[in-house]
């Protein structure tokens, strides 16, 4: 028998969540998918922590994809017994956010000294490993920054009787030279390369994506906490439907 009156109602503003629920999983998994590939370039220097957010963003967004496709088939099949699994499942995913959320805001420090620890670690071994020079490189030219806090960190490494050197990917414009006898004055130094440090870069980088995620998930928890009350209001009608049949 179906729900009728206000139960009707609250039946298909609950499918209308759950599918938007629906569609924002699948925003998060490609959202996921992208996020990953940016830190995957910059792997060595933030650890299994950078590339731990995009896999749990991705995961997140396949849990809430069936999430939202479980509470759909619920609300218009009208079914109790999934509707009950569904609002069950709703509860645990506010409280493993709660619990995400709660961690990365504890560990946030760590994962910025990780990553200044890593960096500096790797520095050293840019002119005798290729992948090594190759990340710093990459990192250099697409962040548009140089060394880790400071450009002149090169100078220990790259240093000569006769001038200061910074690898070229640190060059505004790489040409020939463009590397060589680099003034120790960032005023100076900054006509030709760039003479912020990656890891304000990179932390900011990594910030930014937090914001996004953390931005999402908040708007997840709203979209949670209406799906929780609608599906239990649902069950509520159902059982009422069925104990006067």
């Amino acid at each position: 028998m179906a729900v009728q009156g206000g139960a009707k109602c609250i039946k298909y503003l609950m499918f209308f969540f759950n599918f938007i629920f629906f569609v924002l999983g699948i925003g998060i998994i490609v959202g996921g998918s992208l996020t990953l590939t940016v830190y995957q370039e910059y792997v060595d220097f933030t650890g299994d922590t950078g590339t731990a957010i995009p896999i749990a963003l991705i995961c997140i967004g396949v849990f809430i994809f069936l999430t939202g496709f479980f509470g759909c088939c619920g609300a218009i099949k009208e079914n109790y017994c999934m509707l009950g699994a569904y609002a069950a499942i709703m509860v645990i995913l506010l409280i493993l956010e709660l619990a995400a959320g709660i961690a990365g805001y504890v560990l946030r420090d760590d994962i910025d000294n990780l990553v200044d620890k890593n960096m500096k670690e790797l520095m050293p071994k840019y002119n005798e490993s290729e992948s090594t020079q190759k990340l710093f490189d990459d990192m250099q030219t697409n962040r548009k920054c140089c060394g880790v806090s400071n450009y002149t960190e090169w100078f220990g490494f790259n240093m000569t009787i006769e001038y200061y050197m910074v690898p070229k990917s640190c060059c505004k414009n790489q040409t020939e030279g463009c590397s060589m006898d680099i003034s120790p004055d960032p005023v100076t130094a900054g006509s030709r390369i760039y003479t912020n440090g990656c890891y304000d870069s990179l932390k900011d980088l990594l910030i930014t994506n937090i914001g996004i995620v953390a931005g999402v998930a908040i708007g997840i928890a709203v979209i949670e906490v209406f799906g929780i009350i609608f599906a239990c209001c649902l069950m509520r009608a159902i059982k009422s439907e069925y104990e006067v049949v």
